[in-house]
């Protein structure tokens, strides 16, 4: 299973430079998760913009399996989340496995991959 996770994760990574013109790696996959669920385009981001961007992509992938729900908008059109449950104790390998699956089933939920 871990083998099948990697080899769909380099996949996911090949179709995104076939697009994008770059293979990112998992903090750019995260940035381009959150400008998307933004939903105002591409535009420039300012460090603490491109911390919530990825902040707004980690619940946004973690949401369908509970872990966040979202509450709404701002008055600026950035979205906000409430933890709804712990998230697992993993190392950091663990950590960044379960990352990954909730970043290819969010590809999948777009139709991506």
């Amino acid at each position: 299973m871990e083998e099948d996770l990697q080899v769909r994760w380099l996949k996911l990574r090949i179709k995104l430079k076939e697009r994008f013109g770059i293979k990112p790696d998992m903090n750019g996959i995260l940035l381009l998760i959150g400008v998307q669920e933004l939903g105002q385009g591409p535009q420039e981001f300012s460090k603490e913009q491109k911390q919530d961007l990825m902040h707004i992509a980690i619940c946004s992938v973690l949401l369908p399996s509970g872990y966040y729900s979202m509450d709404g908008n701002d008055e600026e059109g950035w979205p906000h989340f409430t933890q709804m449950k712990a998230l697992p104790e993993f190392d950091l390998f663990e950590q960044e496995n379960f990352l990954k699956d909730h970043v290819l089933l969010y590809f999948q939920s777009q139709s991506f991959i």
